[in-house]
């Protein structure tokens, strides 16, 4: 696609994520699009791209030094997706400052670390498990609110000691923020929501710190010897708070779909036949939890095939068209197959910013799939799969709920 096309007008409702997805990766590997806001970037849309992209030093993460537009102020704290450039984080940094709170984070996601919380894990699903076991039968249940989000949402709250008495406040500006419908008004009011219900978690364990990685955080200095900021300090909570319940939530709300609507594949994972993970990874292949990767920004004029992204332009990566890219998956790509061989996925990304919780997720879907239907074998979608609506979101890609009948 020559630069002076005009860009295809992303779809801020996600209403067909996946369609979207297949018409942007026959437009071309980099498609100009307009975001929400009539903010200008480029989507990359095949995988081989995707995956040179996320290794590129060129394809910056940090928008208050290569975002000429953030920089002067035209990108406003009333941007629909300001959240996902305001949070100080790791997720927004670059080289040593990057590598800092990298280090910081990931000793909660140590191999040891996550094989450790199995017991944690199991021990949430079945208490939730419980609860819905309580249900009517015939009564219809909000899996998604009931159980998909209920585990990585305790799970993550868990890990780094948050009270319950907050738990609703410190999540409620992920849950907020990946909605991309949001007005101006709404955008701002989230930003400034989230950035106080976490100060206050930071100055709570400031002054009564745990053995949680919240206290890790805020007294990194003491502990380990690094410097961490109190806007990096809240940043850094957001981002692993949204990324640790959000698309967790995701994972399971689309993989239960999927099995549900192939029950031969359902059958075979509840015989053994089929290995859960075979399962998990098949989701995230062909259901990435994000659709739209947000976002990285030109350090200087990067030409892709014969596309050239101008130094400063943001690039978003459609994770929705590279897990079912025909080059890489052939010509099944589309179909929701757990069998098939090849599952290589970018759903975590790749390089430095690879997701620190990968191993993390897996082990939490694995978990909560094969216990749910050992559980309630006879399991069914209260209503026809085509009438499930996703969430109000074009980064995200879930059900906004999951309405079934778990007998």
């Amino acid at each position: 696609m020559e630069t002076g096309t005009p860009p295809v007008v992303i779809d801020a409702t996600g209403g067909d994520l996946h369609g979207e997805a297949a018409r942007l990766r026959t437009l071309g590997p980099v498609v100009r699009v307009l975001l929400p806001g009539g903010v200008a970037a480029w989507s990359i849309n095949d995988h081989e791209t995707a995956w040179k992209i996320f290794v590129d030093p060129r394809a910056a993460k940090d928008p208050r030094r290569h975002w000429p537009d953030f920089i002067r102020g035209v990108i406003g704290d009333d941007w629909p997706l300001i959240s996902w450039v305001r949070m100080d984080s790791m997720a927004i940094a670059d080289g040593a400052d990057h590598r800092r709170l990298r280090g910081l984070i990931s000793r909660a996601f140590t191999p040891r670390k996550v094989a450790a919380k199995r017991p944690i894990i199991e021990r949430i699903v079945a208490e939730l498990l419980a609860d819905l076991d309580r249900t009517p039968p015939g009564t219809v249940v909000d899996l998604r609110e009931a159980f998909a989000y209920q585990l990585p949402a305790r799970m993550i709250c868990e890990l780094f000691g948050v009270p319950e008495r907050s738990r609703a406040d410190v999540l409620r500006g992920g849950q907020v923020a990946v909605s991309t419908t949001l007005t101006p008004e709404e955008a701002e009011a989230n930003l400034r929501g989230w950035q106080h219900a976490l100060h206050e978690l930071v100055e709570s364990k400031r002054a009564a710190p745990g053995e949680d990685m919240t206290s890790d955080l805020v007294h990194a200095r003491s502990r380990y010897g690094v410097e961490v900021s109190d806007s990096e300090l809240v940043g850094s909570l957001f981002m692993v708070f949204g990324a640790g319940s959000e698309t967790v939530m995701n994972l399971l709300g689309t993989a239960i779909v999927a099995l549900l609507t192939h029950p031969d594949q359902l059958e075979e994972a509840m015989s053994g036949r089929l290995p859960w993970e075979d399962v998990v990874e098949e989701t995230l292949r062909a259901e990435s939890p994000i659709a739209h990767l947000p976002l990285r920004y030109a350090t200087e004029d990067i030409t892709l095939g014969d596309v050239t992204i101008p130094k400063g332009d943001p690039i978003t990566i459609c994770l929705a068209a590279t897990g079912r890219d025909p080059a890489r998956h052939g010509e099944t790509a589309c179909r929701f197959d757990s069998a098939r061989s090849g599952k290589e996925h970018l759903s975590f990304g790749h390089g430095a910013h690879f997701c620190l919780g990968a191993s993390l997720a897996r082990l939490e879907a694995t978990i909560a799939l094969s216990a749910l239907f050992a559980r309630f074998p006879d399991l069914a979608l209260a209503v026809p799969a085509d009438q499930i609506k996703p969430q109000q979101s074009f980064i995200m890609n879930g059900p906004a709920a999951l309405p079934v009948r778990l007998r």
